[in-house]
């Protein structure tokens, strides 16, 4: 295929799940011709007006904003607002399309790419959204009838969208993320300053961290560490909680533990565990796939459709990871994960089946049929 120069406008945002396989995805059209143009479309506000400029694109922010379903007086304020914000962020993304004049618009999720899409179908422009999620979330679905392709990362999806404009692509990752030789686990023992000879176990809670996660390990730290004899544990707390285990762990003398608050190496964190615990987000799940890591999912119970209890069960009905549901996890969660460590013949079946799920070709397969739509 013939990789012309293209002018791209990608659209969606408010979690690091949409942000990062978009970069991803712009990356990879950078790769196949890098006179491509590329314009990212965010919501005000959102994180993605950040990490989108620290990735090297340009973006520019709607007004956007989506209805809170907890029922509260500043959520029902901000409810008010949001027919109000939904028109303006239509006519900005109209001024967008008519002004940047793009050859497709491809849409990740979230606030954003609502209007943008929205506007881009009406017009007649090229369109395709990635879904991460084994559970549509509303944009994607309200906007499914209306592009010309929906590259997807779980089976089944035909219960959401047109089962023919479906194509199966996995999400897409970083690039750093790959399975890890002994070598690589060498560097990351290095790197993380762990011990060669005892069994890791990296919790990893998202850049903010997951205060289910961290109450798990703090309950666990308060009885003595039962059964962690051998076992060093790299504990990703996050910003929001950093303040708070730190003042927990003062006077307490634990040293297998090393806890921090932002892990700045991903790849060499993976490379040195042997077990991970982690949230289910998609990006998340598809990373470990990758990597081939045997993982315990502890699905966020504050997210849209319980989307996360679906990706992770994805895997958990192929064997190919475990879960443990967040309202046990203070219980269950460090001693599943202690029983996983001490068995290596599982571990290794578990990887085994979870490098099968893993598609290292996702940016690849979309860009493909982004030239199909052109």
């Amino acid at each position: 295929m013939t990789y012309k120069k293209l002018r791209v406008i990608i659209s969606g945002g408010g979690t690091g799940g949409h942000i990062f396989p978009a970069i991803s995805i712009a990356r990879k059209l950078k790769e196949v011709n890098p006179e491509t143009e590329i314009l990212f479309v965010g919501a005000e506000g959102k994180m993605e007006m950040e990490k989108v400029p620290a990735a090297g694109f340009e973006i520019v922010g709607l007004p956007i904003a989506g209805l809170q379903r907890q029922l509260s007086l500043q959520n029902l304020r901000n409810n008010i607002r949001v027919p109000g914000k939904v028109a303006a962020s239509l006519r900005q993304a109209g001024r967008i399309l008519d002004e940047y004049k793009p050859d497709i618009a491809i849409g990740v999720g979230g606030y954003a790419s609502a209007p943008l899409l929205w506007e881009a179908t009406r017009r007649h422009i090229p369109s395709l959204i990635q879904e991460q999620n084994g559970f549509a979330g509303l944009t994607n679905k309200l906007l499914g009838r209306r592009v010309g392709c929906i590259c997807v990362a779980y089976d089944g999806m035909e219960k959401f969208f047109p089962a023919d404009k479906i194509v199966f692509s996995g999400n897409p990752i970083r690039p750093e993320i790959h399975a890890y030789t002994p070598e690589d686990r060498a560097e990351g023992l290095k790197y993380y300053g762990l011990s060669e000879g005892r069994r890791h176990l990296f919790i990893v809670g998202g850049s903010l961290g997951a205060g289910t996660l961290n109450r798990a390990m703090r309950a666990w730290i308060e009885a003595g560490c039962p059964g962690g004899e051998d076992v060093e544990v790299l504990w990703q707390c996050g910003r929001y909680y950093k303040a708070g285990i730190d003042e927990f762990m003062q006077g307490r003398e634990v040293p297998q533990i090393h806890y921090t608050d932002f892990i700045g190496r991903m790849d060499l964190a993976y490379a040195c565990a042997d077990v991970v615990i982690s949230r289910a987000g998609a990006s998340s799940v598809s990373e470990l796939c990758a990597a081939q890591k045997a993982a315990i999912f502890v699905p966020s119970p504050n997210v849209a459709e319980d989307h996360q209890t679906h990706n992770a069960m994805a895997l958990v009905n192929k064997q190919a990871a475990l879960i443990v549901r967040d309202a046990e996890a203070s219980e269950k969660l460090l001693p599943t994960a202690l029983e996983l460590l001490g068995d290596e013949e599982r571990i290794r079946q578990i990887e085994c089946n979870a490098a099968k799920l893993a598609r290292l070709d996702a940016a690849q397969t979309i860009i493909d049929e982004v030239y199909k739509l052109v």
